[in-house]
């Protein structure tokens, strides 16, 4: 198999969705963000390389603000605390190398408000005249919300933005805002289900060879975006990401597959952010009702990864990690003949983790006793026998990697909040 290719749009769509799934009343709120900030920046004659960069940026602004209350807060007003989730997000994004250096920068002043042209520096640095496009669409955005009736909003939102004009907003695209403000198309384009299938020029994003540095920094500003919802998830997930990944590499498979294996694990996870923080954070047993919604986790890591078209894989791997060779998993119930390698390989990495770590409820099994758990699914018809064996054959070497994997995790983390 040669490099792993990503487009980047794709990639940045599927970042979008994923923090919009933390708080489906703002669903679309990014790409409503980005298709606004693309209007502006057409109007303002921005070249190619400022449009991509400042849709790029626009997808992602709110990376750094993902529990529901702040998000909520930062839609419907500006607290005095409004910067904070902007620099944590672009710390996130500052060494992730499929973003261009400019990127990050953006995100971190879109709420400088432009204070009669002082906005133009923050303390010693300049800000990107695109991060003022970013804050001018995430406030116009915020009042629309999924208002169908939006031409019936357009003068209350024009009368709010020019009595804030050089006050908060930067004066230009003030004006930019309401020469385009007659164009109904905008304004129902914007509450469209998808902004961003209006914009002619998405061809802007071209498809990426990834590095391993690449596939390591998508791996980790995914797991950062759980980490910030639930730490414990993120805590998992390390672990079943670095030991897929060992057991691929003791199976045969290549190097690209293994570090293909390693993306898949930290993302297997990833619908859990549409699950409530309660559910995902219980320090005991899930009853019935809380397992039945936690059983459908798999089913949105599968939308949302499914959309990034060159990760089919991946896609694969992550979503399928709670299927059985006897077809009585979940969510697709899909038979053991038509589950892969990689899929089977994901199921027993998860397993594996979850009965040696440590849960909110409980210590992590002894050996013996996981080592039973792991046999007796294979007898059970869920588990496949020849990657069990692989496990219980090298079953110092992967509890010690998931060990180091999920201590790292947990130093990242508190590494990260320290530095905020």
């Amino acid at each position: 198999m040669n490099k792993l290719k990503v487009n980047l749009y794709e990639f940045l769509s599927c970042l979008s969705n994923a923090q919009d799934m933390v708080m489906p009343e703002l669903s679309n709120h990014h790409h409503m963000v980005a298709y606004l900030a693309y209007k502006l920046a057409e109007r303002a004659d921005l070249s190619a390389n400022e449009q991509k960069d400042l849709i790029s940026a626009a997808l992602v602004h709110d990376i750094g603000a993902l529990s529901i209350g702040e998000r909520l807060e930062l839609i419907e007003n500006e607290p005095e605390y409004i910067n904070d989730h902007a620099f944590k997000g672009a710390k996130l994004l500052k060494n992730f190398t499929l973003l261009t250096d400019g990127v990050d920068r953006i995100v971190k002043f879109h709420h400088i408000p432009w204070n009669n042209g002082k906005g133009r520096f923050y303390e010693d640095e300049e800000v990107p005249f695109t991060s003022h496009i970013v804050h001018l669409a995430d406030r116009v955005c915020g009042m629309i919300k999924h208002n169908k009736d939006v031409l019936n909003l357009v003068d209350s939102i024009l009368a709010s933005v020019n009595r804030n004009k050089s006050i908060i907003f930067e004066p230009n695209l003030v004006d930019f805002l309401n020469e385009i403000s007659d164009k109904e198309y905008i304004w129902l384009d914007l509450v469209s289900p998808d902004p961003l299938e209006k914009i002619p020029d998405i061809g802007l994003f071209n498809t990426i060879e990834l590095e391993e540095e690449d596939i390591t920094n998508i791996a980790y500003l995914f797991s950062q975006i759980i980490d910030f919802r639930s730490r414990f998830t993120a805590y998992h997930s390390a672990g079943v990401a670095k030991t897929a990944e060992k057991i691929a590499n003791l199976m045969g498979f290549s190097p690209i597959e293994c570090n293909m294996m390693l993306i898949a694990g930290y993302l297997h996870d990833l619908g859990k952010l549409a699950i409530d923080n309660s559910v995902l954070e219980k320090p005991d047993k899930l009853n019935t009702e809380e397992y039945q919604k936690m059983r459908s986790h798999s089913y949105y890591t599968y939308q949302l990864l499914s959309n990034i078209s060159s990760f089919a894989p991946i896609t694969e791997w992550a979503s399928f990690h709670h299927e059985r060779l006897d077809g009585k998993g979940y969510p697709f119930h899909i038979n053991g003949d038509k589950l892969s390698l990689g899929s089977r390989i994901m199921a027993v990495a998860d397993v594996f983790t979850a009965v040696t770590e440590n849960r909110p409820y409980r210590k992590g099994m002894e050996d013996s006793h996981a080592k039973k758990v792991l046999n007796d699914m294979v007898e059970d018809g869920a588990l496949d026998r020849n990657v069990v064996n692989v496990v219980i054959e090298n079953f110092n070497l992967l509890n010690e990697i998931r060990g180091e994997a999920q201590h790292k995790a947990l130093e990242v983390h508190k590494n990260f909040l320290h530095c905020m």
